[in-house]
């Protein structure tokens, strides 16, 4: 099994980049990749890690996009270094996250809830702070059960403290991918909240900036939509990827590492057949700055 789609706690996942190249290795992975949100802060603790457990690690991101209507995410897969392109959009994302936040914090205390950036930032250390650890530390006060119900009440699109991202241009994301050694994927496009009827022609536009890749297979998709975007990728000459979007044990039902939709095991063919001939036949992480 592989998975080209994972996330630890240095973005919104639960486990430490350590410990998530740990259960990678437990789970009998032999390809993984770390996809944080917005940040590379991660990759070399994971890398280091891969090396003792002897996984085929691939260092990646996940950047924000500006997009507008659902979201786009887009994937860097196989990074080699943090080029100074990619430094200019993590830092740029990391104002606009602030920002947001700022703007959540507003919202709360508007319905009677007075807490301070700080102690959100003060209960996850090594965290980029974001939507899930708002829901997390609301769990932690005992004012939802569980991160799924916050969303549910508080912060998910439509709910009251809902801030949308600004997100970063297309064309700026996949430079920064590409100038640190990446290959550009985007990630899950259901969630660009496209009818399929119309995705040909929006991804023909977001190849034509730069994406290689087509994430077709995404537990937040249907069987039939992911058959349906592999095929779509086959058409327009771009390669196909699979993933997990894990966020750790117990957060999502339907996120379990190395599986996609459906439960659905991750094969070696989206590494071996897809992805590694995109990055030229041959990748070695040990060559990379992550543990240098």
């Amino acid at each position: 099994m592989i998975d080209l789609h994972t996330h630890s706690s240095a973005s919104d996942g639960i486990l430490s980049p350590a410990d998530s190249a740990r259960y990678a290795a437990e789970k009998n992975l032999t390809v993984w990749a770390l996809t944080d949100h917005d940040t590379v802060d991660g990759l070399s603790e994971a890398a280091k890690t891969c090396l003792e457990c002897g996984i085929n690690f691939i260092p990646g991101i996940e950047i924000t996009v500006a997009w507008p209507s659902g979201e786009f995410h887009l994937l860097g897969l196989g990074l080699k270094r943090k080029s100074e392109e990619l430094k200019a959009v993590t830092d740029y994302l990391y104002e606009d996250r602030r920002n947001r936040n700022l703007q959540i914090l507003e919202k709360m205390r508007a319905d009677g809830y007075d807490f301070t950036l700080e102690e959100i930032e003060n209960s996850f250390p090594a965290s980029q702070i974001g939507r899930p650890h708002f829901a997390d530390f609301l769990v932690q006060k005992k004012i939802v059960k569980t991160r799924q119900d916050a969303f549910n009440r508080f912060f998910a699109k439509g709910r009251k403290w809902y801030v949308p991202h600004s997100g970063e241009n297309l064309e700026i994301a996949v430079e920064a991918i590409t100038a640190s050694g990446g290959i550009p994927v985007i990630a899950h496009p259901m969630s660009l909240y496209v009818s399929l009827g119309k995705m040909e022609e929006v991804m023909k536009s977001i190849r034509d900036k730069g994406v290689m890749g087509l994430e077709a297979w995404h537990p937040g998709a249907r069987n039939s939509e992911c058959f349906r975007l592999e095929e779509l990728a086959r058409k327009l000459g771009m390669f196909v990827t699979a993933g997990s979007d894990f966020h750790g044990r117990g957060v999502r039902a339907d996120r379990h590492l190395g599986k996609t939709v459906g439960g659905r095991k991750i094969e070696e063919r989206f590494w071996e057949e897809e992805l590694k001939p995109a990055m030229g036949g041959e990748f070695d992480y040990k060559q990379t700055d992550w543990v240098k």
